[in-house]
């Protein structure tokens, strides 16, 4: 894509070339939450030529990141976007610029321009990254492009929240029979404990890069709830995650499951394992006027 100008800040928005990747880390790093590894070299671009479709859509994503550069043609911000060619929806996946509300704003114009065949463009909801980044914005500690995007037409609402706690080098756990799995999506292992051979709750955890770890989920079967297996369960995860070197953890809460009546019951457990809660995490949507939309 041509670049752009951006007369709010007399910078210009522009493709990402392999030497802005330090700055670029720099610039997502400046917003990463507790618990989160930092950016990796290599990472801003790791899925840029094949992002996974979302299900249901046989078409791949057309990733593209662009920098946001100044006179000198440092990089002063980052847009992450994607489309699909058999779906008239863009996402904005990655959105950096050290909370500078003219940044912001010259960047999800300049998103906002190369998704124009879309009807509709969502940010920070649940879909593919480009390089697997955290899925929803943190509301409070990114006020700024939370009002960029409300200021571009965006609508926003809450999708969870993010929990973080910092592992002891040893964390007492239940002694309890689970049986220990390698998981493909999201890569990790999931613990399973059985009753009868039966699977009757499950997790799934993950480490990452900087010693970080992530409890993806928990589940527990209806008909074996309030029995304490869930506790039991994520007893044992934080014990394995100690074992492996984790030294923090993290976990979302979203509100799908939020909404179900075990609600109250999933915060009363991370809470009581030490969880702190960190910030909301909001997914947003973009649609077009009718009058104004284009043909793809």
């Amino acid at each position: 894509m041509a670049s752009s100008p951006s007369p709010e800040s007399r910078s210009t928005v522009r493709p990402y070339r392999p030497e802005d990747e330090s700055a670029v880390r720099d610039l997502i790093d400046a917003d990463r939450l507790p618990g989160q590894p930092h950016c990796l070299p290599g990472q801003p671009t790791a899925r840029r030529n094949g992002a996974a479709p979302l299900s249901g859509w046989a078409a791949p994503a057309r990733p593209r990141i662009s920098v946001l550069v100044d006179a000198g043609d440092r990089a002063r911000g980052i847009v992450a976007y994607l489309s699909w060619a058999d779906v008239r929806t863009g996402l904005i996946c990655r959105l950096h610029a050290r909370e500078n509300p003219p940044a912001l704003r010259a960047l999800i114009r300049h998103a906002l321009g190369a998704l124009a065949h879309c009807l509709r463009v969502e940010a920070f909801v649940d879909a593919p990254a480009v390089d697997g980044g955290l899925v929803g914005l943190p509301r409070t500690r990114r006020a700024a492009t939370h009002d960029a995007l409300v200021q571009s037409g965006f609508t926003g609402r809450r999708q969870g929240c993010y929990l973080h706690r910092s592992l002891p080098a040893e964390v007492p756990s239940a002694r309890v029979a689970v049986d220990v799995l390698p998981c493909e999506m999201p890569h990790g292992r999931r613990l399973i404990i059985r009753e009868a051979a039966e699977p009757v709750a499950e997790a799934v955890i993950g480490v990452g890069s900087d010693r970080t770890a992530t409890i993806h989920w928990i589940e527990t079967l209806p008909s074996r709830r309030r029995r304490g297996l869930a506790r039991l369960l994520l007893g044992q995860a934080l014990a394995l995650l100690a074992e492996e070197g984790a030294t923090e953890v993290s976990a979302v809460l979203d509100d799908a499951q939020q909404r179900s009546p075990g609600r109250a019951a999933a915060s009363r457990l991370f809470d009581s394992f030490g969880f702190t809660f960190v910030d909301d995490l909001w997914g947003y949507q973009h649609q077009r006027p009718r009058a104004t939309r284009q043909d793809a």
